[in-house]
């Protein structure tokens, strides 16, 4: 599959924008080190939601904000946001043997079932809320603590 950790990371600073809204400024430096990660590939991917109009950055004192009620923003938003591969989910191998009765018709008769699969995907990440994902949040840390 052709989703890549920028998918989960998005996700993650979606839900870091929220969940520390009140107590802390949220940088990309203090995203980063929630996630273990670049603070340079956080501002590329913070770059893209802010594209897709997710998020809102103010530069100095201002930190990010999510701009829209969490609630009206599902997963499959977030893939479109972050992913630039996503009209192909699935890499098909290279070099096929045309020669060969398989490798010669492999895609006739596994294209379609791979573009359904990816239609199913796309769907299934509809069906999921980052509201979802802070409400989990909460409630484990709240059993954490």
């Amino acid at each position: 599959m052709q989703v890549s950790t920028k998918f989960t990371i998005a996700i993650h600073i979606l839900a870091a924008v929220e969940y520390f809204r009140t107590d802390e400024k949220v940088t990309s430096d203090f995203l980063a080190s929630s996630i273990g990660s670049n603070p340079v590939i956080i501002r590329n991917i913070m770059s893209d939601l802010r594209n897709a109009g997710l998020i809102e950055i103010k530069r100095g004192t201002g930190g990010i904000t999510v701009r829209k009620p969490l609630d009206e923003i599902t997963f499959y938003d977030v893939y479109e946001a972050v992913e630039k591969k996503k009209d192909e989910l699935f890499h098909f191998h290279e070099n096929l043997n045309p020669q060969c009765p398989v490798g010669g018709n492999i895609h006739a008769a596994l294209d379609d079932k791979l573009r359904d699969v990816q239609k199913d995907f796309e769907e299934s990440l509809k069906k999921h809320k980052l509201s979802d994902v802070v409400s989990d949040l909460y409630r484990a840390a709240g059993a954490a603590n």
